[in-house]
């Protein structure tokens, strides 16, 4: 069985903990961009100086044991998984973990109150207008 025969995704939202300073999440993904080439992940987070909207891709294995310590990660709060499933190929193949900032809290609201497919396809719709550093 190939890789991409065994891709899996994740699409979560978080919100940051308050006594964390929001230019703090630069170094975080910094520091997991280099854990997640190691395991083959790959994505693209969205912050809004509040909210995290995260797109994990890759190995199954991979992906569930990081889902499970960001679920751990006092950085995080009311960490909710939206959307998980197979993926047949790779939506962020050009870089390895991406970082993009929202412009204001309307659209990763929006992506929020969303669930499932609905909400990741709001999330893939939406990458366009991201300024997305990998």
């Amino acid at each position: 069985m190939t890789e991409e025969q065994t891709l899996h995704e994740i699409f979560y939202c978080s919100v940051l903990a308050q006594d964390l300073p929001a230019h703090a999440v630069g170094a975080i993904v910094g520091q997991a961009r280099a854990r997640n080439a190691e395991r083959n992940i790959t994505g693209l987070l969205v912050f809004d100086g509040l909210r995290f909207c995260q797109h994990l891709e890759g190995p199954r294995d991979a992906v569930e044991a990081l889902m499970r310590r960001i679920a751990q990660d006092p950085r995080h709060t009311d960490v909710r998984v939206v959307h998980e499933g197979p993926l047949e190929t790779r939506r962020y193949s050009g870089f390895g973990m991406g970082l993009a900032e929202s412009e204001g809290p309307d659209l990763m609201a929006g992506v929020h109150a969303l669930e499932g497919e609905a909400a990741l396809k709001h999330f893939l719709a939406l990458r366009s207008s991201f300024d997305i550093s990998g």
